[in-house]
């Protein structure tokens, strides 16, 4: 029966015009019972004709007020706070339009219609309980038959405003069906008190209770807890296999109101980030009032987040640049949606083709540029050094020098960690980078401010672990870490633009700003803790296996390097980074070489170019590591040819900085090879 009932609640909502009919005979009901009462259950003693009179007068006038305050067209079952407020507005607006009828009534010296000052108001109090009861009764009628036989028993963490929204988003949540049978809170004030007739404790108490009890979830609802204490928390959940969900802070919500997901999964976001950020939000504001900004690599990750950033406060206009056309088109739907009237321009375009990036500075003439626009995945620029080259160091070098032609007043470049004593093209590329801009910003005869910025991993970024191993638990693993000793530093996309944005406020030229990355992350610990926050367990619903590093990959990251130290700023989560300085006419002239062969060279020749230009650039599991490795041989040993077909290597006794050809002998710096062998060393092929 009980399945019955709730069955045809699921699927019916009674009409409006029902409730308001339900509402009108409840009014009449209230207006007999206030005049029997008036009269002492003297009901004789009274007129009949005034009875009716005096009670249509009445039920008429709240009749009009429920029609103009929409009172009846809620739905019952889930009437709220807001909805029971409307009613007493409503039922003083009758009592009082009942008064002033009454007083006009007295007037006159006929006295048409008088209703008993009493039955106005024992009528308007029996009324707001009359209505208030049957949606109160409706709405708990209707959540019991709603509850499945299998509850769900919860810990709320938080006692204060946010603590009892979730208590009230719970027992509104039908498809869960929770039973809350406590509250938990850091504040020993609170402890041993009831909300709601719901105890408050400590967790360590909640915690040995919740496992007696059977508790199986517990909720985070308190607006200001640090990032360390979630993480605590949410580990002893996990370990006693307890969901743990988030209920958003106020200030997360979409123009104050509640999103659409109320109680959310915890992310893993929620326990890497570290607290909030304070910004000195006045600082930065004065430095963009106004102003044309540009933003290359618009659509990835970081820079759309540079982009939301900035939305925030008073620019000119923002000129988006990339040469994605989706990612471009998706980042303008989300503006036009989120942000009304907001000030941007779209342009597609390669940051490599000098022409067309000198079209844009022409058209816009932007006075601020943060260059987001970079290649970026490790093995995917091991085996591409061309497009690292073009893109990475060619792109930035034209962005930079025409930042410099344009008069811009500052540039800044989105750098990272893995530029630190780099493995990997892909590092290698955003060093050169990095050297390149700071010996630009030595120049004297430049106005404007070159600055660097310097962080890891940024978490849920397109192509980073995260979203990889979400996407390996959906499809049931197994989950592939590449090495159980790698860490790596992480940081979220929200808090790494607004460090951009403080440090690009606060540079002179010539700094490379590193950010504090808090302590690196085990790889292997941030995979076990994703699998039991899907709520699975490791090794028996999913497994991971190690597949070994990949082309470039190196075990830990540096956000320094050793011969690097850094210096204080006013916010202690930026440094500047103390780096050796480079010459720019030395530094221009490598790059213009590099970028000038870079479509008669192979591989080998433009990797061999990188190391010269950066000599900490030592490649790890990779094939570039044979020029290391020969570089430290003597020229006695090395013999290069270009043919694999050819047997025997001539013994050819030549030098020679041109082309090589086969069998010549040639310095590693100038390698152009299919196989290389060194005494009493097999041939070893590259290609």
């Amino acid at each position: 029966m009980k399945a019955r009932l709730r069955k045809f609640l699921n699927v019916r909502i009674i009409s409006p015009w029902w409730i308001f009919l339900i509402d009108l005979l409840l009014v009449s009901i209230a207006f007999v019972v206030a005049y029997v009462i008036r009269l002492n259950f003297k009901l004789p003693n009274v007129s009949a004709w005034e009875f009716f009179v005096a009670g249509g007068l009445c039920v008429t006038t709240y009749a009009i007020c429920f029609l103009f305050f929409s009172s009846y067209k809620g739905v019952i079952r889930h009437t709220n706070l807001r909805e029971l407020i409307r009613l007493i507005y409503t039922n003083f607006s009758a009592v009082v339009i009942l008064f002033g009828l009454d007083f006009i009534n007295q007037s006159f010296e006929g006295n048409i219609i008088h209703v008993p000052y009493l039955v106005l108001v024992l009528q308007f109090i029996f009324t707001l309980f009359f209505l208030t009861g049957f949606r109160l009764v409706v709405r708990e009628v209707y959540s019991y038959l709603s509850k499945v036989e299998k509850t769900k028993k919860t810990l709320i963490y938080g006692a204060g405003d946010l603590g009892l929204l979730a208590l009230e988003i719970l027992n509104k949540e039908r498809k869960g069906n929770y039973q809350v049978v406590g509250f938990v809170d850091d504040d020993k004030n609170k402890w041993s008190t009831n909300l709601h007739d719901i105890k408050v404790s400590g967790f360590s108490k909640a915690l040995s209770v919740g496992v007696k009890k059977g508790v199986s979830m517990l909720v985070l609802a308190a607006s200001k807890m640090r990032k360390e204490r979630i993480s605590e928390i949410t580990e002893i959940c996990l370990e006693n296999n307890w969901e743990v969900k988030v209920l958003p802070a106020f200030d997360d919500w979409i123009d104050g109101k509640m999103p659409a997901k109320s109680v959310r999964d915890v992310k893993i976001e929620d326990l890497l980030g570290r607290d909030e950020i304070q910004l000195n939000l006045q600082r930065i504001s004065q430095s963009l009032i106004g102003k044309t900004i540009l933003i290359s690599g618009a659509a990835g990750s970081i820079g759309s987040e540079i982009v939301r950033q900035l939305l925030r406060f008073p620019i000119g206009k923002l000129v988006l640049l990339d040469q994605a056309e989706s990612a471009l088109y998706d980042l303008q739907q989300e503006i036009n949606s989120k942000y009304n009237k907001a000030p941007f321009e779209l342009v597609i375009g390669d940051v490599s083709n000098s022409a067309r990036m000198r079209k844009v500075f022409e058209h816009f003439n932007p006075e601020i540029v943060f260059n987001a626009a970079a290649y970026k995945h490790v093995p995917l620029m091991e085996d591409n050094p061309y497009e690292a080259i073009r893109v990475n160091v060619g792109g930035t070098r034209n962005l930079a020098d025409l930042s410099v032609e344009f008069g811009v007043e500052q540039f800044v470049m989105i750098s990272t960690d893995k530029a630190v004593n780099p493995t990997n093209v892909m590092g290698a590329s955003k060093r050169i980078c990095e050297i390149y801009i700071q010996s630009l910003a030595q120049r004297g005869d430049i106005k404007t401010s070159f600055i660097t910025t310097r962080f890891g991993n940024v978490l849920g970024s397109n192509g980073s672990v995260v979203p990889l191993f979400k996407k390996q638990i959906e499809q049931g693993g197994p989950v592939r870490v590449t090495h159980p000793d790698i860490t790596r530093y992480f940081m979220t996309i929200p808090e790494a633009c607004q460090l951009v944005l403080e440090a690009g406020c606060m540079g002179q030229g010539g700094e490379i700003f590193v950010f504090d990355m808090g302590e690196p992350v085990k790889i292997l610990d941030l995979a076990k803790k994703m699998i039991r926050l899907a709520g699975l367990k490791l090794n028996i619903d999913i497994h991971i296996t190690f597949t070994g590093l990949r082309p470039g990959e190196k075990l830990y990251e540096e956000l320094l390097a050793g011969n690097e130290n850094t210096l204080p700023t006013h916010n202690n989560r930026i440094m500047i980074g103390q780096v050796r300085p480079h010459n720019f006419d030395d530094v221009n002239t490598a790059i213009s070489e590099i970028l000038h062969f870079l479509n008669v060279e192979n591989n080998e020749m433009i990797v061999a170019r990188m190391k010269d230009l950066v000599p900490e650039f030592i490649s790890k599991n990779s094939i570039y590591e044979l020029l290391d490795y020969y570089n430290n041989e003597s020229s006695d040993d090395l013999l290069v040819f270009h043919s694999q077909k050819l047997k025997d290597i001539p013994s050819i006794k030549k030098l020679d900085d041109s082309v090589p050809k086969n069998g010549e002998k040639i310095s590693v710096k100038r390698l152009s090879l299919v196989s290389l062998k060194s005494k009493n060393k097999k041939p070893i092929n590259l290609i």
